[in-house]
């Protein structure tokens, strides 16, 4: 029998990923083949061949470029995805981004221009999953999307 399609990215961490530890701080490019979480800080520009993933507790400035990634903490640079994108409720981005397709749960932070590579429109969702609501009781206003999106 055939293991059901897993359709949040979320589900699909696979591989082994590389991890940067709540309280860790990376200054410098990085660069890794396969999926990275990030749950500490990193300051410079960086590479993921696989799923990025960052937890609420996450930040990164700098520019990113990944296969695909599903963010939950705080990107400051530009944000520039192959694939699918999922930004989760508590995320804070102040980039332009650049992905093929886009999903924002409501609540998520976006200042910057958002640019959909495949045409097709940005997905609006509420987040089912822990800390959905989180980001109204942190005082954080709603979404800011560009005119882009």
């Amino acid at each position: 029998m055939a293991e059901p399609r897993k359709r949040r990215l979320l589900d699909q961490i696979g591989e082994s990923p590389t991890f940067v530890t709540e309280g860790s701080r990376i200054t410098g490019d990085l660069e890794t083949t396969g999926p990275l979480v990030i749950c500490g800080t990193v300051t410079g520009d960086g590479r993921v061949g696989g799923t990025l993933h960052m937890s609420a507790t996450a930040q990164w400035l700098g520019e990113v470029h990944a296969h695909s990634a599903v963010i939950a903490g705080r990107i400051s640079g530009r944000l520039v995805i192959a694939d699918r994108l999922e930004v989760g409720a508590t995320a804070v981005i102040r980039a332009d981004i650049v992905a093929r397709t886009v999903a924002i749960a409501r609540g998520a932070v976006i200042e910057g221009a958002v640019t959909v590579t495949s045409g097709t429109p940005v997905v609006r969702f509420d987040e089912r999953r822990g800390g959905g609501g989180a980001a109204h009781s942190h005082g954080r206003r709603p979404e800011v999307v560009s005119a882009d999106s």
